[in-house]
């Protein structure tokens, strides 16, 4: 008598490369995305918050219909928030396309949405992308220095007797961080409560016995722990 031994099961694939997207989806998520980037930002001016808040539909983009999809959605942000802000926006949908092409990669291709743990480190490494591409415009368009908080921290390293290149580039990073980390977490919330046949396929952290809530609230809870800690150490502004 012999027994027949099963075959093993095949792990899950990513869906790097999956069946067309459904033209409906991507005409009505990408300006979605787009706005959502546009209001985040304005919303986050209004409240003075040292971050940005810019590139969440950006991330859901990125992530649902792919990374250069994403990086569409990034620059219709920067060209749509110029109308808010101005042509000096126009330069940093660059640090949007790269934010986008890490979320997109990062999930789709190389598995990093696997569990919280990974996609932390991921929107991570997003922050320190989009710091990378951000920091040389402000520094050679802006002269270093574009009214955002940031700047405060800028100034007290220079003050420290930091070079100037390297002021801006840390600021930018501390900042940036801590903004992808929110947005990050806060994209994933958005992903989940998208019809399931929009994602599947994917592998995101939250997928099992509906700890999607609980993911998201736990990074973004750390990314506004970033911000606090920023807060907290960042000099006060100089007295006219």
């Amino acid at each position: 008598m012999t027994t027949e031994v099963p075959e093993p099961l095949a792990a899950p694939t990513l869906r790097a490369t999956a069946t067309p997207l459904p033209t409906t989806l991507v005409m009505t998520l990408v300006p979605a995305a787009a706005a959502l980037d546009i209001v985040g930002g304005y919303l986050n001016g209004l409240l003075g918050l040292p971050t940005f808040m810019d590139m969440i539909g950006t991330c859901v983009a990125a992530i649902v219909l792919g990374p250069w999809w994403g990086a569409l959605t990034g620059v219709l942000a920067n060209v749509g928030g110029a109308a808010i802000y101005g042509p000096t926006n126009i330069p940093f949908a660059l640090a949007n396309v790269a934010g986008a092409l890490v979320w997109g990669y990062g999930v789709r291709t190389f598995g990093m949405g696997r569990n919280g743990g990974t996609y932390f480190l991921l929107n991570v490494l997003v922050g320190l992308v989009v710091a990378m591409v951000a920091a040389p415009i402000v520094l050679f368009l802006f002269g270093g220095s574009t009214g955002h908080p940031s700047d405060l921290v800028t100034a007290a390293l220079v003050g420290a007797g930091q070079a100037i290149v390297a002021a801006v580039f840390a600021s930018n990073v501390l900042v940036a961080v801590a903004d992808k980390v929110i947005a990050g977490f806060v994209g994933l919330a958005i992903i989940h409560a998208l019809p399931a046949r929009y994602t599947a396929g994917l592998r995101l952290p939250g997928d099992v016995q509906g700890r999607t809530l609980l993911v998201a609230t736990a990074g973004t809870v750390a990314g506004i722990a970033i911000v606090l800690a920023y807060l907290l150490f960042a000099p006060p502004p100089p007295v006219a």
